[in-house]
């Protein structure tokens, strides 16, 4: 296990992190506190992508695969702080928990992979066979792997360790999202003579219930490919007196392993083809959601929604060789799934690199007024991660 020193060390880093907010778009006090701490425990390189993440990077004496340890330093906001009975921002200690936001999604992650690099190169001399790159990822709040592709290609990562809730649990596969989109197009007029138009909410609310006859796709480990309506939007809004012209609805749709843009649409298209063809006055088109952000280094970030899903096989080696470590170690972690998305959307969904899930803390407290992760946890997982770097880097 961790020495005193090192625990503290984990700890007080963790709450120098969630003392910095850090909103999507805003983490430029993160990535000052990380640099620092690269910096000062000898990393040989700190490097900020122009998306504004943040990469330090450890060399073994002999050359061998990169392992890549990826965690998110955005939040999503507190909301209304007089909710919380602890100060989103104070790192305050009770119970054996740290509180604040950010702490298990994921600065708390965040915290010990970094500390858990230094640990690892300290104990070693460097006598290891490769190189170690601890990110911290700008917006995937925002865009579950958009800003890891810069990364992703700044590193050229063997490896992948995702730090999101876990745990400690090793997860080898999730699935994706895309939000779709599906819009109609009307005729305006007066309300008060409506048989002069052509109303798109009418139109959208018969193009909903027939994509609601749609059978999901299945995977028999990751489940069913949810279609699932979350918005609907009109305009003119208000209409005051206006049959609306348009009508826009989003989806999310979860996504398996093998779909692709094309494959998840097209059932959807071919609906809506049958529809118009049936109704001479229905306008219907679906695509997927785009995103534009700005990121705090004054460049913006934009992609498309959709995020792809991925799974490894449980006896893969790297998964066992990481496994047999931690039960080594006196751990024993299931291999599962993580149920929501992350940025190995991009590093194992769309790069197709090895990657794992291995974090403190349970996925559950992600978002949640008073946040808190676990100090066990936090100490436990800056020991595992060290145990991965034993793992991959012979």
């Amino acid at each position: 296990m961790l020495t005193e020193i090192q625990r503290d060390q984990v700890v007080e880093l963790c709450r120098a992190l969630v003392g910095s907010p850090s909103t999507s778009g805003h983490e430029e006090g993160v990535v000052a506190v990380l640099k620092e701490f690269f910096t000062k425990h000898g990393f040989d390189s700190v490097h900020v992508d122009r998306y504004g993440s943040v990469i330090g990077c450890i060399k073994g004496s002999r050359p061998g695969p990169r392992l890549l340890l990826d965690g998110h330093i955005d939040t999503v906001p507190v909301g209304d702080p007089a909710a919380w009975t602890h100060d989103p921002f104070a790192g305050e200690m009770a119970d054996g928990k740290l509180y604040g936001r950010g702490t298990s999604d994921m600065k708390g992650a965040v915290a010990a992979m970094a500390c858990a690099a230094a640990h690892f190169a300290r104990e070693t001399g460097r006598d290891f066979a490769g190189e170690i790159y601890v990110a911290g990822v700008v917006h995937e709040e925002c865009f579950e792997g958009v800003a890891a592709r810069e990364v992703s290609a700044w590193v050229k990562p063997d490896y992948v360790i995702i730090g999101e809730a876990s745990q400690l649990d090793l997860k080898i596969g999730q699935r994706g999202r895309a939000e779709i989109v599906v819009e109609t197009f009307g005729k305006p007029c007066h309300s008060a003579n409506p048989e002069k138009g052509i109303n798109a909410v009418y139109k959208m609310a018969e193009v909903i219930e027939a994509i609601r006859t749609l059978e999901p796709t299945h995977h028999p480990v990751l489940g069913a490919g949810i279609l699932e309506l979350t918005d609907i939007k009109s305009s003119p809004y208000p209409g005051a007196s206006v049959v609306p012209e348009y009508c826009r609805a989003t989806y999310d749709r979860r996504l398996l392993v093998g779909e692709t843009r094309e494959s998840v649409l097209s059932p959807i298209q071919a609906l809506l083809e049958e529809l118009m063809a049936r109704d001479p006055e229905l306008k219907v088109k679906v695509s997927y959601a785009r995103g534009k952000e700005l990121c705090h280094t004054g460049n913006e970030i934009e992609g498309e929604r959709f995020f792809p899903g991925w799974l490894f096989e449980e006896d893969t080696p790297f998964v066992q060789a990481v496994y047999g470590k931690l039960k080594d170690m006196g751990y024993d972690p299931a291999i599962t799934r993580y149920n929501f998305c992350t940025n190995g959307s991009h590093y194992a969904g769309e790069a197709g690199i090895p990657t794992l899930g291995l974090g403190p803390s349970r996925e559950n407290l992600a978002h949640t007024v008073d946040e808190y992760i676990e100090l066990d946890q936090l100490v436990k997982v800056c020991h595992c991660y060290t145990g991965v770097m034993d793992a991959l880097l012979k």
